[in-house]
């Protein structure tokens, strides 16, 4: 079912594109973890008869880099100003279906008392940021 646009533009402190940022690289942490931990085989330890553990990890370049992709997340957020911040934040809710689109401004006010410097770690642990954040700037049309 496809929700009906704000009836306005609502003028954001944080461009869309960057928004749209977010959301990729949230989908790619997403589907990182998804993939690491399919059918549940990935990080099992087997012991040999002589009781060693016989677990090779190969994929370590794999984690480095998804690490990196986090850490890289984690800088972009910090490198927002309080009001792009907010509004990342802001749309996430929106998204989420916590707060309408014409609640933007309640929206905003939720979202103001949770940004602070675990901001990246609240956003992470939300297992469909990007999908939210699409949704949120549909919504507003942007």
């Amino acid at each position: 079912m496809k929700r009906r646009q704000a009836e306005r533009e609502w003028e954001l402190f944080i461009d869309p594109d960057t928004v749209r940022l977010f959301a990729s690289k949230a989908r790619m942490l997403s589907a990182a973890l998804n993939d690491d931990y399919e059918d549940g085989r990935e990080h099992e330890i087997e012991l040999t008869d002589d009781g060693k553990d016989s677990h090779h990890h190969d994929g370590l370049a794999e984690e480095e880099e998804d690490d990196l992709t986090e850490e890289e997340f984690r800088e972009l957020v910090a490198d927002l100003n309080l009001d792009e911040a907010t509004d990342l934040l802001a749309l996430a809710l929106i998204g989420r279906g916590d707060f309408d689109v014409r609640e933007i401004d309640e929206a905003r006010a939720a979202a103001a008392s949770r940004v602070n410097e675990r901001l990246a770690g609240y956003l992470l642990s939300m297992p469909l940021l990007g999908n939210w954040l699409d949704e949120a700037l549909e919504q507003i049309g942007a």
